[in-house]
């Protein structure tokens, strides 16, 4: 007994840690609080959607691929260039790096409101000028943060998710059962706009369901569902668990109810407190505070801090995302997909081209705050780019899913969608249509802002879509042998005693 050698425990994650973090993951920032409120009870229907016909299918498809490619360069890379080639794998993850990147300037400005709220400033919060200098200011002093090192950014946005995100909106839900529960009027109840109210038997009644006239009236959808992004993040540790078959599922249901419940009770909030009227999808969610807490306490101060807190906890989200879909673009880098250029990173393994050239491309899409009066019209456009994006990126990995289930039947998946290709035909193509329903509506001017001229709006979202999607088409065409590392320039960014594993996941 004394020679034999004590085998290592397993340690599986739990059913309930994976559900947690896949629901970090989805629930960022209160950003889109107010979006959602705009639409007040018919939130309902929007949210119901998101959760149903994208959340838990795109969590079941990315619970599969991740399984079958766990032991494999991870995340959309992998998954991608396994059911279509390398080509299309290196387009797909080099979207998922643009479209975070035209993300930016939309958390940048929520924060920007932040700022202006914690400095008893609060008409900064629309003033585009501030906001399009503070998002290009701001963007840089993360961009500087996480040069220092990726142990150093991981520290500052875990904290930023707790002060800035859980916290506020714990507080934001006790403040609106406040308000209820004195007697105050909610929002709803002071509007005849016939796109959130309907006349039953003669008296105005919150709509349920969209008034729908024309697609304009569901463009927000769209946005809407950009909220529930990100659960395919997770989708990697399916086998970690110790029976993914079945606590996966039961995972991805933890995290659709928490950010269900998360996203449905802020918005109710926000929509309850802030008069409809004065609605702003930049500043909605500070409006309901301020509105909250001079009822209740008659003063400005807690305002003030919540406000830096949700300022630092969407600075902190921002940081996240610089931190790791750049770590992916690094990845195709090091297969040889980008120039020499793209490769280095500093002593501490950062990757500082791919950054400094994302914080130029992030200055030029934030400069548009300068040029539009509308801070919440320009806030939308910038979504509605993003989101453009992003839901092309969906429907490649939800086509992926079953080519794959054709092309490479002997994939080992820990986690499988059951109901055999019938059952992957079903997940996988509710979702690619509910995907592709909210892409025609991403380029849908919203009826319910001052977009001003359409066809430039649809211009404008139209063409940054092509421009960008065809940026890695040109790269992977001026592709050259001499673009593949040495052994060494791979060494550097892994470092001594890295994870190897971040490299690969998006």
């Amino acid at each position: 007994m004394g020679g034999a050698h004590r085998a290592t425990p397993v340690r599986y994650l739990s059913v309930s840690a994976l559900g947690f973090t896949t629901a970090a993951s989805i629930v960022t920032s209160l950003r889109g609080l107010p979006m959602m409120a705009e639409e007040e009870l018919t939130m309902f229907f929007y949210i119901g959607f998101s959760t149903l016909l994208f959340l838990i299918p795109a969590g079941l498809v990315a619970a599969e691929l991740g399984s079958a490619f766990g032991r494999q360069a991870g995340g959309l890379y992998a998954w991608i260039s396994g059911a279509f080639g390398k080509k299309v794998g290196f387009w797909i993850i080099f979207l998922s790096w643009i479209q975070v990147i035209v993300f930016y300037p939309t958390g940048m400005s929520f924060a920007a409101a932040g700022v202006a709220f914690a400095a008893d400033r609060p008409d900064l919060a629309n003033n585009h000028i501030f906001v399009g200098i503070f998002a290009i200011a701001a963007f840089w002093l993360c961009t500087l943060v996480a040069f220092v090192s990726n142990q150093f950014a991981l520290k500052v946005t875990r904290a930023g998710f707790l002060l800035g995100t859980a916290l506020p909106g714990l507080l934001l839900v006790a403040v609106f059962i406040w308000w209820l529960s004195t007697g105050h009027s909610v929002g709803w109840e002071h509007t005849a706009d016939p796109a959130v109210t309907e006349v039953v038997e003669g008296h105005d009644s919150p709509r349920f369901f969209p008034y729908i006239a024309g697609l304009s009236g569901l463009a927000f959808l769209a946005g809407i569902l950009l909220n529930f992004a990100g659960v395919e993040a997770q989708g990697v540790h399916a086998m970690e668990l110790k029976d993914p078959a079945k606590g996966y599922p039961a995972a991805i249901m933890i995290a659709a109810v928490t950010a269900f419940a998360i996203f449905t009770l802020g918005a109710l909030a926000v929509a309850g407190i802030v008069p409809y009227k004065t609605m702003n999808l930049n500043t909605g969610v500070f409006d309901a505070f301020s509105i909250g807490f001079t009822e209740m306490t008659h003063s400005a101060w807690p305002v003030r801090v919540l406000a830096a807190l949700i300022a630092y906890g969407a600075l902190a989200g921002v940081l996240a995302w610089i931190m790791g879909p750049s770590r992916g673009v690094l990845a195709t880098a090091h297969d040889g997909m980008l120039p020499p250029m793209l490769q280095q990173v500093n002593n501490r393994g950062v990757q500082v081209n791919i950054l400094v050239i994302q914080g130029v491309i992030v200055t030029a899409l934030s400069s548009i705050y300068l040029f539009m009066d509308d801070v919440s019209s320009a806030f939308f456009l910038i979504s509605a780019m993003a989101v453009s994006l992003y839901l092309i990126i969906y429907m490649f990995m939800y086509a992926a899913a079953i080519r794959l289930r054709y092309s490479r039947p002997e994939l080992p998946r820990a986690f499988k969608i059951p109901g055999g290709k019938a059952g992957i035909w079903l997940f996988a193509g509710i979702g690619f249509l509910a995907v592709a329903f909210a892409f025609v509506l991403a380029f849908v001017p919203p009826s319910q802002l001052p977009i001003g001229n359409k066809a430039t709006y649809i211009g404008l979202v139209a063409g940054g879509a092509i421009v960008f999607s065809l940026i890695p088409m040109i790269i992977e065409r001026m592709k050259k042998p001499s673009w593949i590392p040495s052994d060494a320039v791979k060494a550097k960014a892994l470092g001594p005693s890295a994870d190897r594993s971040h490299l690969t996941h998006t």
